[in-house]
């Protein structure tokens, strides 16, 4: 595999002391070319390409490898703990790192660099040899956890709301102004575009997504996807199968009763147009595929699945696995919330999500949870095909990202820079 964009571009962006100054404006990098729809694919350049079949038998060679132990782990992006960080990488194989506020605030952008190139040593150097996935959610407006410190960033970035009121031009200013931040501090992965649709200001929601219709948030959505994808920051469409005007989730158990009519004809409009984002043209030229991951909510739909929250259900994967057409990577939204603590047989919500269909398991309780869907599968409760078919696809979308890359001698091993 190629690199994903010079180190030295990226590395242009960072502070040269550690004395809390603001990361500079990020430097003159082209522009995503323009399309004049986000369904346009790019014209395939006429250099020749790495076969993918070589690359799909150098990751089936590199997961069957791997142990039982070091497979779940993959499948596990976690917030990171209050202590023993360093240590866990390498004690649960872990797959990646989300960071929050706490992890962030007050914080120099060489603290977060120094800070996130020690996990990743950590982890290649002296676990698995794969890189870490480095999360954040930096949506803009409410929900901020880097620009929300003045140390990184002068001002919030805006709102999706703001941003697509104010035009394309901006929404592309911006969302390429933050993939270049997140890439210069260590981040490899974006929990954003929000993908829901909503249209009333009292929703929970609302805030959060550009308040404007279907057709209006699906082209928000590719729009982003595709801008975050030139710069080589993986996006997580959110919160499948679509919030609407439910509770939040954070706090108990939300109930969606509407209709399977207006998931077609509306919700799944933005995740369709996010999906559909699968190949891009490089600054350097050439054309990369980097999927976005689809991020799974925690309400109950009832047309869906009346008896469990779409991140622990099977008929809500489906729909998305088949219906939908989508192969990348899908995540829970975090286990440790309120709504879905009910739903967990024996307090195995991490057994359930796999069951279910997910590739991610995003929690704060690992250190409970990945001991428990190991003891599952050697019992016997959970299969081991679910971990590899699960495990494939996250190291697969880490190929994508650029965190592995296809030797001469066709295996995978962790990009230059780890």
């Amino acid at each position: 595999m190629r690199k994903l964009i010079c180190a030295a571009a990226l590395l242009a962006l960072l502070l040269t002391g550690c004395g809390g100054e603001m990361v500079p404006p990020p430097p003159e990098v082209p522009d995503p070319p323009p399309s004049e729809s986000p369904e346009t694919p790019p014209e395939t350049p006429e250099e020749p390409q790495e076969p993918e079949d070589a690359e799909e038998a150098a990751l089936l060679a590199l997961l069957e490898g791997m142990t039982l132990e070091e497979k779940t782990g993959q499948l596990f992006f976690v917030r990171v703990p209050a202590e023993n960080a360093l240590e866990d990488v390498t004690t649960y194989h872990l797959g990646g790192y989300l960071l929050f506020g706490r992890d962030t605030q007050d914080k120099t952008a060489n603290d977060l660099i120094q800070t996130i190139a020690s996990w990743q040593t950590q982890a290649v150097h002296y676990d698995t040899g794969i890189p870490l996935l480095i999360g954040v959610d930096e949506e803009g407006g409410t929900v901020v956890r880097v620009s929300s410190n003045p140390h990184l960033r002068s001002k919030k970035f805006s709102s999706p709301g703001t941003l697509w009121k104010e035009g394309l031009d901006a929404l592309l200013r911006e969302t390429r102004e933050k993939s270049i931040l997140l890439k210069s501090l260590g981040f490899n992965v974006n929990l954003a575009p929000v993908a829901d649709v909503s249209t009333n200001s009292g929703d929970f929601i609302y805030d959060r997504t550009t308040g404007m219709d279907a057709e209006e948030t699906a082209d928000y959505t590719a729009r982003v996807t595709e801008a975050q994808s030139f710069y080589g920051l993986g996006s997580v469409l959110k919160h499948f199968p679509g919030y609407g005007n439910n509770k939040d989730t954070h706090t108990g158990v939300a109930v969606d009763e509407r209709s399977m009519e207006t998931f077609l004809e509306q919700d799944f409009l933005p995740f369709q147009a996010g999906i559909a984002v699968e190949e891009t043209v490089w600054p350097s030229g050439e054309l990369r595929r980097l999927r976005p991951a689809v991020l799974v909510s925690h309400n109950i739909v009832n047309c869906m699945d009346p008896d469990l929250p779409a991140s622990l259900s099977p008929e809500v994967h489906r729909i998305l696995r088949e219906d939908l057409g989508f192969e990348g990577v899908v995540m829970t939204d975090d286990l440790a919330m309120d709504a879905v603590k009910a739903y967990a047989a024996d307090g195995n919500v991490a057994v359930m999500s796999i069951q279910a269909g997910n590739d991610l398991v995003v929690t704060t309780d690992y250190r409970t949870q990945i001991p428990r869907v190991i003891q599952a599968v050697k019992n016997g409760t959970l299969d081991e095909e679910a971990i590899d078919a699960a495990c494939l696809r996250v190291l697969r979308w880490k190929a994508e990202l650029g965190l592995l890359e296809l030797t001469e001698a066709g295996t995978l091993q962790p990009a230059p820079g780890f």
